[in-house]
């Protein structure tokens, strides 16, 4: 399945979605929006790389400090505040190392990337993640945005 589905499906049902992406770089808002009718769903994303804003989209502090940006607590915190702020349906949310350390957050596995799915409406979270496998960082970003799109199939 493409966006192109969920768009539909979405748009049938009045969902609305938002992002927060990090190491995907916006590569997930451009995924939805490379596609006609997108506007009827898509509602915003915010490309947080620093942790400075992502605290300042409405990550909580502590959970930075307590089990670190690359975390699923941390992308569970990402899905909910992108969520939150533009009263979206569902919010995404993704952290992570795209086969590349980082030396101001030192810590995590380099090519772990965590992705969560915050769902307004029953108030649930789809928490997954991915091992970046791929030599470059496009294959691997396409790795996730396919693996976001069958998460949010399950819901359609």
């Amino acid at each position: 399945m493409t966006f192109k589905k969920i768009i539909k499906e979405f748009s049938n049902k009045e969902y609305t979605i938002s992002t927060m992406e990090s190491c995907t770089g916006g590569g997930v808002a451009n995924a939805i929006t490379n596609c006609e009718d997108s506007s009827n769903i898509f509602s915003y994303s915010a490309v947080t790389y620093s942790n400075e804003f992502k605290i300042k989209m409405g990550v909580d502090k502590d959970i930075i400090e307590k089990y670190s940006v690359y975390s699923m607590e941390c992308a569970k915190s990402m899905s909910k505040a992108t969520s939150d702020y533009t009263n979206s349906t569902y919010g995404v949310g993704i952290t992570g190392k795209i086969n590349k350390s980082d030396p101001n957050n030192p810590y995590g596995d380099d090519s772990t990337v965590f992705i969560s799915i915050y769902n307004r409406l029953d108030n649930t979270y789809k928490n997954t993640s991915i091992i970046c496998t791929k030599e470059d960082r496009k294959s691997n970003k396409e790795l996730i945005i396919d693996e976001i799109i069958k998460l949010l199939e399950e819901d359609l």
